[in-house]
């Protein structure tokens, strides 16, 4: 049976766990992080904790913290980001008028306070995005070294919407190394974000390939089954997800040091796109100062983080749309797991857990 601490303490942030004999699962009250999923059997949480102080995003003033967080509209969110944080109801940036209205990078979904309860074994996390009026719910069951998670999101608006809604799952040290951790997903075809992503882009802009091979800006390609071993480098690439079933989304990757195996399944009808987000001592802006290593494993029903318009002007994408519709007073749902194996070697593949 699960344990279930609500009155948790984690790296200076108020959180819930939720834990078993095999693994515990972190989340914090402020913004609804899973700011870490810890196995017990390796003593490692794959999922990344930032280098700098972490606060609430509710203590966040700019006129006092921007100078280490920065005055940018990503400061709230990057003030209190660990681990894998929900972007809802927008995946990238907000428009100048969104902006003045306080909107953040990614969306309220990432900021907001949650309320943390227990249902039978599972923790249940709501809140309510009063900007977006939307209300989300996420529920989290631990099966042994797994996590079954589900989410509702319901409008409360009397019309039918597009929305963004993406899975940031962001991996980090010491589970993240340079040129040794290895990564296997069910990307088909693939798409190098468009615009110079970060001063250290290695990529060919806007090249079209199939997973795992990405062109090279000034020819060759670079496997992206092997976390980078470029001195400092940033990129992004979106990837088409599944082969034709509907329980084939699914990334893994794997630590030769700790012989552990992590990643995510989820149903592609649900989200059709993962974004590999890389980060490698590039960025010298603050919170950031050159210190971050890092790799984001997205997956969402959007392919790139943009603003909300460049989302709907995109529509589509390999014959895919780029977002979802949210029916007027309506609610979707999504459901994913959370694997961990011990592995001598990177798996194939991870299944739907039974």
């Amino acid at each position: 049976m699960a344990r279930v601490p609500l009155d948790h303490i984690h790296h200076g942030r108020r959180a819930a766990t939720i834990e078993n004999d095999d693994v515990r699962v972190t989340v914090l009250i402020e913004g609804g992080h899973i700011a870490e999923v810890f196995d017990k059997a390796t003593g490692v949480s794959p999922l990344w904790t930032p280098p700098w102080p972490s606060i609430e995003p509710s203590a966040f003033d700019p006129s006092i913290d921007g100078g280490l967080y920065g005055h940018g509209s990503d400061a709230r969110l990057l003030a209190g980001i660990m681990g894998h944080n929900l972007c809802l109801d927008v995946f990238g940036g907000p428009s100048d008028a969104e902006e003045a209205a306080g909107l953040t990078a990614h969306g309220e979904g990432s900021i907001v306070p949650y309320d943390v309860s227990l249902s039978g074994d599972g923790l249940v996390c709501r809140a309510f995005l009063p900007l977006a009026k939307i209300h989300v719910e996420r529920v989290i069951e631990l099966r042994r070294r797994s996590a079954r998670v589900r989410e509702r999101v319901t409008s409360c608006c009397g019309f039918d919407r597009p929305i963004g809604w993406t899975q940031h799952v962001t991996i980090g040290p010491p589970f993240l190394e340079k040129g040794v951790t290895t990564f296997r997903a069910s990307a088909t075809r693939s798409l190098v974000f468009e615009a110079a992503f970060g001063v250290a882009d290695y990529l060919r802009r806007g090249a079209v390939f199939d997973w795992p091979l990405a062109p090279r800006t000034g020819g060759g390609a670079v496997d992206l089954q092997i976390f980078t071993s470029e001195r400092t480098s940033s990129a992004y690439t979106a990837h088409l997800m599944g082969h034709g079933s509907d329980h084939a989304g699914f990334f893994v990757a794997f630590s030769p040091r700790y012989r552990l195996a992590f990643g995510y399944v989820w149903r592609p009808s649900d989200f059709a796109w993962m974004g590999i987000w890389e980060e490698n001592h590039s960025r010298t802006a603050l919170p950031w100062n050159g210190a971050a290593l890092t790799r984001g494993m997205e997956f969402g029903v959007s392919p790139f983080p943009e603003s909300r318009r460049a989302m709907v002007e995109r529509g589509q994408l390999f014959g895919t749309p780029t977002f979802r519709w949210l029916p007027a007073n309506g609610s979707v749902e999504a459901e994913y797991w959370i694997v961990l194996q011990g592995a001598q070697t990177v798996p194939d593949g991870i299944g739907w857990p039974a």
